[in-house]
């Protein structure tokens, strides 16, 4: 396992760029973000000319981030149990049709502000379809080395839009008005469709059959509750979309009311995060180099923090330009270093589901901190509700403290190769529930290492799956060590073996360097049963004798 430096692994900035497929959807994702940022814009603005309340306007960005709080953890359990081409193909659809549906709205003169937000609903359920689906596939399309670029790469290409596309929006809506920008936007919208229509690429299958979707998100949560560095990177970006969302969520207001100004100045000011955004993409390798990715986010929070104070204090564009910018650099490290942590800490089987949970409850929070800052606007004034803001965002740099965001390291996250034990009992795949017993011979000298291991060896087993597990000592023989743990069933027990990575395995290897039998540890499976005649069912017994599914030895030094 070791740092990732994109400098050392020869994954430079531009290097996932040279994967067709990749190119292909990253390039449409441009497109579409074009036509998102120049509807956002006019769909902002209109809702802050239509309707006189700070907390309506405040709320256009939460109607897109709250489906993805209440969707995205039910489509990252569909993003790894079905095709993630197909999942963001219907993703952008939703899109399509959300954008679709306002340019006729206000082709008719139906619009109101609560229409505004119920088609942002629909564009924030396509967004929490496709995000973990795409993010997820990023691995699958490129190398792991590739992944910390590959997500740079996506949020500066964003953040390239960003620096001229609310400035475009800005112009449509002052000269051609709003039904041009959506226009625009609709069409924008279709080309993701075609890039993934005509892309493919190769996704490892899995033997087994699908997971129920309830189970799914089950094991998704637990895998992550489990995970410290996933657990640790979902409360800081919850608590950052708290306080950070501020920023665009007010960001109407602060022109309309203490800049007395229009679109134009709007989608300048959007330029201007968005170019503080791509600069600080571009300099993230160097900025990584000089300085822990935990102390990164912490001082990108700072910026934001220092962004929110200076939109309180001052009625000047150009100072508000240089805020954004500021607050805009933040934002893209933030989010960046945060994103790329939860992908390296995931296993290809749960990536999806920890995508998507960080995805849920970093909208969550945004959603959340667009109608908390709304309704301190609303109710006190916008200088509070943005200095408010900033002394949040000072609270979640220091949370580092309790929450840090490990650096990103290159580990084996790939499924390890496993082949089933032969049985003597023709088992269903709901046949259970299975027992599962491993016996060590560890001599005094190692006791402390075993155990040391055994911690590990206990987390890994769980949040693969592993119920009931238990370590126990054999009072008669103090050598002998007894490792148990249960599955419901017998595709569980599978399912588990098959989640288990290369890098989980070394605690395996570990385990057999400290055991001191003339024969490798060995797994003992076996299948509980009811003692009630109305309950039992025989089993068909296989001719052949029943064999112990041994680990195969491997020479490992001693610890």
């Amino acid at each position: 396992m070791q740092h990732v430096d994109p400098h050392q692994s020869g994954s430079a900035i531009l290097a996932p760029l040279r994967n067709g497929v990749f190119r292909s959807i990253w390039t449409a994702s441009q497109i579409s973000s074009l036509g998102w940022l120049v509807q956002t814009v006019a769909i902002s603005w209109l809702m802050a000319t239509i309707s006189a309340s700070d907390l309506m306007v405040a709320l256009v960005q939460a109607a897109s981030t709250l489906p993805v709080f209440f969707l995205s953890i039910l489509a990252g359990a569909i993003a790894d149990n079905f095709s993630r081409r197909w999942v963001m193909f219907a993703g952008h659809c939703l899109l399509a049709l959300a954008s679709t549906t306002l340019v006729i709205s206000v082709g008719i003169g139906f619009i109101s502000p609560w229409l505004i937000l119920g088609l942002g609903f629909i564009a924030g359920c396509g967004f929490a379809l496709n995000d973990p689906a795409w993010h997820a596939s990023i691995g699958d399309i490129l190398h792991k080395r590739d992944i910390p670029a590959a997500v740079t790469l996506t949020s500066v290409g964003y953040n390239i839009v960003r620096s001229g596309g609310p400035a475009l929006g800005g112009v449509i809506l002052a000269f051609f008005g709003p039904l041009t920008a959506f226009a625009l936007a609709a069409l924008c919208d279709l080309t993701p469709l075609g890039a993934i229509w005509r892309t493919k690429w190769h996704v490892r299958a899995s033997p087994l059959p699908r997971e129920k979707i309830t189970t799914a998100i089950h094991d998704g949560l637990r895998f992550t509750a489990m995970s410290f560095e996933i657990r640790s990177a979902v409360a800081r970006a919850t608590l950052f979309g708290l306080a950070s969302i501020s920023i665009l969520a007010l960001l109407p207001i602060v022109v309309r009311d203490q800049l007395a100004s229009g679109p134009i100045v709007y989608g300048i000011l959007l330029a201007g995060f968005g170019s503080g955004a791509f600069v600080a993409g571009m300099s993230n390798s160097f900025l990584r180099r000089i300085m822990s990715q935990n102390k990164l986010v912490a001082v990108a929070s700072v910026a934001c923090a220092a962004c929110c104070l200076s939109l309180a204090l001052t009625s000047s564009v150009a100072v508000a330009a240089f805020a954004l910018a500021l607050g805009g650099a933040g934002w893209l490290i933030t989010w960046t270093g945060i994103d790329v942590s939860v992908q390296l800490a995931s296993p290809r089987w749960v990536v999806g589901r920890t995508l998507s949970i960080y995805y849920a409850l970093s909208a969550g929070g945004m959603a959340a901190g667009s109608w908390v800052w709304g309704t301190v606007a609303q109710n006190h004034s916008l200088t509070w509700a943005l200095v408010g803001a900033a002394a949040a965002l000072l609270l979640v740099a220091a949370a580092g403290i309790l929450f840090p965001v490990r650096p990103w390291e290159e580990a084996d996250q790939e499924s390890s190769d496993f082949h089933p034990p032969e049985l003597a009992l023709a088992l269903k795949p709901r046949s259970g529930p299975i027992g599962v017993k491993i016996e060590y011979s560890i001599p005094e000298e190692n006791i402390e290492a075993f155990l040391g291991c055994m911690r590990a060896r206990r987390h890994v087993q769980s949040r693969a799956g592993a119920r009931n597990w238990t370590l126990q000592r054999n009072l008669q023989m103090p050598s002998v060590w007894i490792e148990t743990f249960r599955t419901p069933t017998w595709i569980d027990f599978l399912r588990l073996n098959l989640r288990l990575t290369a890098a989980d395995k070394e605690v395996v290897e570990h385990l057999q360097a400290l055991h001191d039998g003339k024969l490798p540890p060995q797994t003992v499976l076996s299948i509980e049963r009811t003692t009630d005649a109305a309950r039992t069912r025989p089993i068909e017994v296989i001719s052949r004798p029943l064999e112990r599914y041994v680990f195969k030895p491997v020479h490992i030094p001693p610890l």
